[in-house]
């Protein structure tokens, strides 16, 4: 087997900006097949923004993203719906269509991408609800769950078509301890059985950490560490060190940059 086979996913000298704002600023990763990578960063480190620029929704200033064998920012209309086809997307809001039931939330896509049969569709829903423990609201709308519970409907709706990428974006956010600690395990399980590929995109250490192959840590635009949990854990570098232990001091500054606090209520030195 080839390395480019290997390889899923293949990140070079990617930058991005939102106008004047830079946002990477040479990011350089790659996403192995069959493996779980998580994508750490404080608030605003661009990790979110690397799922766009995966999923072709921005186009990088500079740089390339590769997903299997292709670079999504050259293909065409039909070539970027043909990719999308087979990526599944959880979105950091959960993105459920709010005038639509928990059923056809997840039955949308089946609906939309394939010829399956109704009865085979509703056997389907049926089966990624009870992998998210949520069979008994199949008949709810969306504005009857719970914050939580809409996180793990999104998760079902993720994974309906059993996609080769399945990308994560802060899938922990909302959910109760108990909750947390088992979609995270499902993540890893559902991965393992589609021989499939994920990117869990957080700031959730601990969690993470449990169930991921590979992170990658990115601080001010670019790759600042990478490797196994174990090896990241035992780092001594500031950075990861304040990050992945939560550190209030360190490299990461609490305060965003500004002018003197003093000066800015006129009160001299």
């Amino acid at each position: 087997m080839s390395q480019e086979s290997e390889t899923l996913i293949e990140i070079n000298d990617l930058h991005f900006s939102y106008g004047d704002k830079k946002v990477l600023d040479g990011i350089n990763l790659r996403v192995p097949r069959g493996k779980v990578v998580a994508i750490l960063g404080a608030s605003g480190s661009g990790k979110s923004t690397l799922l766009r620029l995966i999923g072709g929704q921005l186009r990088p200033n500079q740089g390339s993203v590769k997903v299997n064998g292709q670079v999504i920012h050259e293909l065409d209309h039909h070539g970027l719906y043909e990719m999308r086809r087979n990526m599944g997307m959880m979105f950091q809001a959960g993105g459920l269509f709010s005038d639509m039931s928990v059923y056809d939330n997840i039955a949308f896509p089946m609906r939309e991408l394939t010829d399956l049969s109704p009865p085979l569709i509703r056997d389907l829903v049926l089966m990624k609800l009870q992998a998210v423990g949520l069979r008994g609201t199949i008949d709810l709308m969306t504005s009857e769950l719970s914050g939580g519970m809409a996180r793990r409907v999104a998760l079902a709706r993720t994974i309906a078509l059993d996609p080769m990428l399945t990308m994560y974006d802060e899938p922990f956010a909302g959910l109760d301890p108990i909750s947390l600690n088992v979609i995270a395990e499902l993540i890893r399980r559902l991965n393992d059985a589609l021989s499939g590929t994920s990117i869990i995109v957080t700031y959730d250490v601990s969690e993470s950490m449990k169930v991921v192959d590979y992170a990658y840590l990115l601080h001010e635009g670019v790759v600042a560490a990478e490797g196994t949990a174990e090896e990241l854990l035992a780092s001594s570098d500031p950075f990861v060190d304040q990050f992945l232990h939560a550190h209030p001091t360190g490299p990461v500054a609490f305060h965003m940059k500004s002018t003197p606090y003093r000066e800015d209520l006129g009160i001299g030195a």
